[in-house]
């Protein structure tokens, strides 16, 4: 069976067997439990992940303590905190596991060694990321000026795996609602 990282790669580029065995060698596959960081923030982010299962969000605290989710990644999605894994920069912003994950980590310096053996690999790479931040502002976009129902119905319709598989307050927290203003939300649709 096919790793999904290179199967992820695959999309983008042909991959041989040789290459598929280094990128494989610098990745480290751990597992993470509900609610566990693979990144906790307030440092440089200085990783990059592959979620091969499971679903992570990135996020952050307001001046006020309250959690706020920017974005969620499921299965077959590379994510880090982009600018911070970029200019080498301290960051609030953490990356936590919804829900048991498997996820595929390399570090910078092994990124960048792995850049030297296989130059095609950074294109692949800044193009994903490149994607990943139109489809981030495009989806915002689409919130935008929608009461928190209608936000609601949008997230649902366009994540319904996610939205079965995160927690609630996550969820909330991501619509910029409380969890029990998203309890009426649901009931309301139901």
């Amino acid at each position: 069976m096919p790793n999904p990282l290179i199967s992820y790669f695959q999309q983008f580029r042909y991959i041989s067997d040789e290459d598929a065995l280094l990128i494989l060698e610098a990745f480290q596959l751990k597992s993470f439990k509900e609610g566990e960081y693979p990144f906790k923030g307030h440092r440089v982010c200085s990783e990059m992940y592959f979620v091969c299962k499971g679903v992570v969000r990135i996020a952050t605290h307001n001046e006020r303590g309250v959690d706020i989710t920017h974005f969620f990644y499921p299965e077959n999605h590379l994510c880090t905190i982009l600018q911070s894994f970029n200019e080498g920069s301290i960051t609030p912003t953490a990356i936590q596991a919804c829900c048991d994950a498997e996820i595929m980590v390399i570090t910078k310096t092994r990124l960048v060694a792995l850049y030297t053996q296989l130059p095609y690999l950074r294109e692949v790479i800044d193009h994903v990321n490149q994607q990943h931040l139109i489809h981030k502002v495009n989806v915002r976009n689409r919130y935008l000026g929608e009461a928190a129902e209608e936000q609601y119905r949008l997230f649902v319709e366009q994540n319904p795996d996610i939205a079965l598989r995160v927690p609630l307050k996550d969820i909330a927290s991501y619509l910029g609602i409380t969890p029990q203003s998203l309890s009426r939300i649901r009931k309301n649709i139901r």
